[in-house]
């Protein structure tokens, strides 16, 4: 039997992953109109930056829910953010040396991709 609760934040955070999904893809095409398949690949990598950890973040935070499971609430959501941190640092290093990205296509990417997540808790969580 699935919790409600969990269900409710899965919801949620599927929600704030689309909009971060169509905001990235907005930002790729923008990329790829202005600078050419270059900007399009560093504001894609940056754009994934902000994607993939908050996915895996996701699916660490809402794997408990309710009061009976307080603990476990709790050790999930600080392994899912230690997790996110680092992931983002691994995903930053490799989009940099491994692929030779644009720092301020990436950076501007990632901010507004990470941004609209936020912006998409906040429109969503409301309701």
């Amino acid at each position: 039997m699935k919790n409600k609760l969990a269900g409710q934040g899965i919801n949620l955070a599927k929600k704030g992953l689309l909009f971060q999904i169509i905001t990235a893809l907005v930002i790729l095409v923008i990329a790829a109109v202005a600078g050419g398949s270059h900007s399009a690949m560093s504001a894609a990598a940056g754009a994934l930056v902000s994607i993939i950890p908050t996915l895996v973040f996701s699916a660490f935070a809402f794997r408990y829910a309710g009061a009976s499971k307080n603990a476990l609430v709790a050790r999930s959501f600080s392994q899912g953010s230690k997790l996110k941190l680092a992931l983002t640092i691994i995903l930053f290093v490799v989009t940099f040396a491994g692929l030779g990205a644009a720092p301020l296509e990436v950076f501007v990417a990632f901010v507004i991709t990470t941004a609209s997540h936020a912006l998409a808790m906040f429109q969503y969580g409301a309701k």
